[in-house]
């Protein structure tokens, strides 16, 4: 079974040394990136600024795969939820033309608006993501049928941002895509313009950002690359979406030409009045394991080790096909773009490693996966061989010089079926997955399912079985084993008491909190910047997801307390405390 999902992306790194000068640190950026390319995890264009000056800028890889179109850096990104500061910047000038105030209630700008909720939400609360409104892309309709399909404002916000509140305006906070789409609607109200329009009149124009709009997909949009996903090496159209929905959450594009323009806007007074600046980029409220501003991620870091604490302004994009991330250092003038059409690259990763050559420190190079290199040798001289090669590099104590992951051991089986053809060189991959990674009840289920392809139906149950035996929720095995013509499925059941102790804040990375919560016997948990999703038993304090491949453990201290969770996905273990 294929359910590829990041939660957080991380790689076992290498160390190199950087130089001081700017040619250097710009080769050094380079030869970086080049090996993230050469290693399958970056596609896409970057830009490196420091003390306000462009010192890299360069594309890779391809824009259009069909026609071996290259990125460059005047190919167009979709943005992804980027856009959300600049929903934010046009929310600050209607303020200072005074047609708006941060209090001002959503009534009071949006009258088709449910009065009972609409009139205790205020713009700041939408802002800075405490509305407790539903975040529309958290609804099990949207991504599944919904998103492909034709909405006008009105009736997107009738259907998908009027629920009843999660909780509380400003007692909590929940990264929300419903909020940001009606700011885009009070902007269109009080505007008279389409957002697109006001975009264009408040911020494209005057900084003369010729390369970014609102991305409509029935229109020529000259240099717009395509997304694509990802499986192993093999790349694949994204989804479709209509970029419409989106909106003031997420449906800009732009090029990382034309976001070093909006960052040297952002250091004085000009575009947005001083006091507008303030509002900008002031830590409004905790989230993240930061703070958050006004459609940015605002951290702390002492980023060159001299005792001083630099802030970090950041926000991340994701959207079919694409990933982005905008990070600024104003202090040091430092500025980092990364825009990616293949969805699903560690531009964390990038961006702390480009961070550490710009101030000349030690930084890491990503390690070529071991799938890769046995996909080489499976290449060159075959499925045993390269079996074997995997063998030698761990008896030697050689494998620490790989990246693994058990779920690029799974791409790699699943390209052989769907690219090369070869079950049986498959099934070997899977099962040296299984052996590798025995407590992964998703080893199993591939293992079983190249069985089932290759007809051995009485082992394909028994490997299914295990399967859902590791994991409940397992849905693909229990609907294979159905078809199998075998009824099979494992529940397990947690008392009240005990899902309410799991009940809280665990903080797994700087700027990444899983906040978990019970409701009438099920447990739901959401990871910062993605939807809430249920999370169901399969003991006492294990937990599993249906919707993605991951499962949470709780843990507690000496005293019996809950006190720490335990996120497994991806081949990775990923530990953090209970922070409230």
């Amino acid at each position: 079974m294929r359910k590829i999902f990041f939660i957080i992306s991380a790689f076992v790194l290498i160390t190199g040394i950087v130089e001081l000068t700017a040619q250097d640190k710009a080769h050094k950026i380079d030869e970086f990136i080049q090996k993230m390319v050469e290693y399958n995890s970056f596609t896409g264009s970057a830009l490196a600024a420091d003390n306000r000056e462009i010192i890299f800028q360069k594309g890779y890889s391809f824009a259009n795969r069909e026609w071996n179109i290259p990125n460059d850096i005047d190919t167009k990104f979709r943005l992804g939820s980027i856009t959300k500061q600049f929903t934010a910047a046009i929310i600050l000038k209607l303020r200072e033309e005074g047609k708006l105030k941060l209090e001002d209630k959503i009534t009071d700008h949006i009258p088709y608006y449910r009065k009972d909720t609409g009139e205790i939400v205020s713009i700041h609360q939408l802002l800075i993501h405490t509305s407790g409104i539903p975040s529309y892309t958290s609804h099990p309709d949207f991504f599944g049928k919904d998103s492909k399909k034709d909405y006008n404002v009105e009736e997107f916000v009738k259907q998908y941002c009027m629920g009843d509140f999660d909780f509380e305006p400003g007692t909590d906070w929940a990264y929300n895509n419903s909020g940001y789409y009606l700011l885009g609607v009070i902007i269109e109200e009080i505007t008279g313009m389409t957002y697109a329009e006001a975009l264009q009149h408040y911020i494209l124009d005057p900084l003369e950002m010729n390369e970014t709009g609102f991305d409509k997909f029935e229109e020529i949009i000259p240099n717009r690359a395509d997304g694509y996903s990802k499986l192993f090496l093999q790349f694949t159209n994204a989804a479709y979406i209509n970029m419409e929905l989106p909106y003031a959450a997420g449906s800009m594009y732009s090029t990382v030409g034309d976001l070093f323009k909006w960052d040297q806007a952002l250091y004085e007074p000009g575009l947005l009045s001083q006091e507008s600046l303030d509002l900008f980029f002031t830590p409004h409220v905790e989230a993240m394991g930061g703070h958050y501003g006004y459609g940015w991620s605002i951290s702390e870091k002492d980023i060159d080790g001299d005792g001083e604490v630099e802030k970090i302004i950041s926000h991340g994009g994701g959207i079919n096909g694409f990933n982005t991330l905008i990070s600024r250092i104003p202090e040091k003038g430092q500025l980092i773009v990364l825009l990616n059409n293949a969805g699903g690259a560690p531009l964390g990763f990038m961006s702390n490693q480009i961070y550490n050559i710009l101030n000349g420190l030690d930084f890491d190079y990503p390690k070529k996966g071991i799938s890769l290199a046995l996909y080489e040798k499976y290449v060159d001289e075959g499925i045993d061989e390269a079996l074997n090669y995997y063998s030698k590099l761990k008896e030697s104590d050689q494998l620490d010089l790989f990246y693994r992951d058990r779920a690029e051991f799974n791409s790699l089986g699943y390209y052989l079926i769907e690219s090369k053809n070869n079950i049986s060189a498959a099934l070997k991959v899977f099962e040296l997955n299984m052996n590798e990674y025995p407590d992964w009840y998703n080893a199993y289920d591939s293992y079983a399912e190249a069985l089932m392809k290759m007809g051995n139906n009485e082992k394909a149950i028994e490997y299914y079985k295990k399967s859902v035996d590791m994991n409940p929720g397992n849905q693909n095995g229990i609907d294979k084993l159905k078809k199998l013509g075998v009824e099979y499925k494992k529940e397990f059941v947690v008392s009240e008491g005990i899902l309410n102790e799991y009940v809280g804040k665990y903080e797994l990375a700087p700027n990444f909190i899983l906040t978990v919560r019970h409701e009438a016997g099920q447990l739901y948990v959401q990871a910062t910047g993605q939807p809430e999703f249920s999370v169901y038993p399969s003991d006492e304090s294990n937990f599993y997801y249906t919707v993605v491949d991951a499962q949470i453990k709780f843990g507690r201290n000496e005293e019996g307390e809950v006190n720490n969770l335990t996120l497994y996905q991806g081949g990775r273990e990923i530990s953090g405390k209970k922070i409230e």
